[in-house]
């Protein structure tokens, strides 16, 4: 029985963690068979487009039907409100030919709907057991992670720019992650757009702050290209730069164990 594995992309806002999503995925696809669930956790909902994916309703959108409906007092009283929810959370899952996709996006309205927000987390869950390997292009910032949306996590990849605040973020993620009780079986930096003569920085950096630097994504003109044309990034050619360092990312953390 194959391991099933959950990653999840973190950083600074900018520092590059929907292209790592991304090439990440671009890689699975091309090196593996694994049934493969994308959750885009941001609610700008970038990624999907970097994919090439249309989305028409995202869970946010379900999640405040939802709401609306159980402050009219019209969920039908013959459907449990976990099963109804569930429902509707599934019918917004893309389907893909070798992945899926579920983009989380942006509730509305005010108030807190605790219960709400726990079936959802339970619905999430049970889905990616359905599946190989869950990537997940975590929110900017460290918001995600005092809410505990990362728990079970096998692998936490953070994101860093070339700046400070990309590194501080780094730090503060480790920390939070102690804070909050989080454990990560793995949890490795990848620099973005790092030169070549700055990667000893950083590699004193990660190690400062007792993580491990899984590698590092020079500047890739076809990312910038690709993403301009609006073309998505799965597209990319094997001999990009970008992809290439990804393959050797993925080597370093042992995303894909034989």
């Amino acid at each position: 029985m194959r391991e099933k594995l959950v990653v999840s992309v973190s950083g600074k806002g900018g520092s590059g963690k929907t292209t790592v999503a991304a090439l990440i995925l671009k890689h699975l696809l091309e090196h593996s068979d694994r049934t493969i669930l994308v959750v885009d956790a941001d609610p700008s909902t970038n990624l999907p487009d970097v994919l090439g994916v249309h989305v028409e309703k995202t869970v946010g959108m379900v999640e405040s039907e939802f709401r609306r409906k159980l402050d009219e007092g019209v969920i039908p009283p013959n459907v449990t409100k976990k099963e109804l929810l569930e429902a509707w959370v599934y019918n917004v899952l893309v389907e893909n030919p070798r992945f899926d996709l579920l983009a989380m996006g942006r509730s509305e309205g005010e108030g807190c709907y605790c219960s709400v927000n726990y079936l959802l987390t339970m619905i999430v869950d049970t889905l990616s057991k359905n599946y190989d390997v869950t990537l997940m292009d975590m929110e900017a910032g460290l918001e995600h992670l005092s809410r505990r949306t990362d728990r079970d996590v096998d692998i936490m990849l953070i994101v860093t720019d070339p700046s400070k605040m990309g590194l501080q973020t780094v730090a503060r993620i480790k920390e939070l992650t102690k804070e909050v009780n989080i454990q990560f079986k793995k949890m490795y930096v990848i620099g973005n757009q790092f030169p070549e003569d700055m990667v000893d920085t950083l590699q004193e950096h990660v190690e400062a702050f007792g993580l491990n630097l899984a590698g590092v994504i020079p500047a890739d003109a076809n990312v910038m290209r690709y993403n301009i044309a609006g073309q998505p990034l799965l597209e990319l050619p094997e001999d990009a730069p970008s992809v290439k360092a990804m393959t050797r990312i993925v080597a370093e953390i042992g995303l894909l164990p034989t």
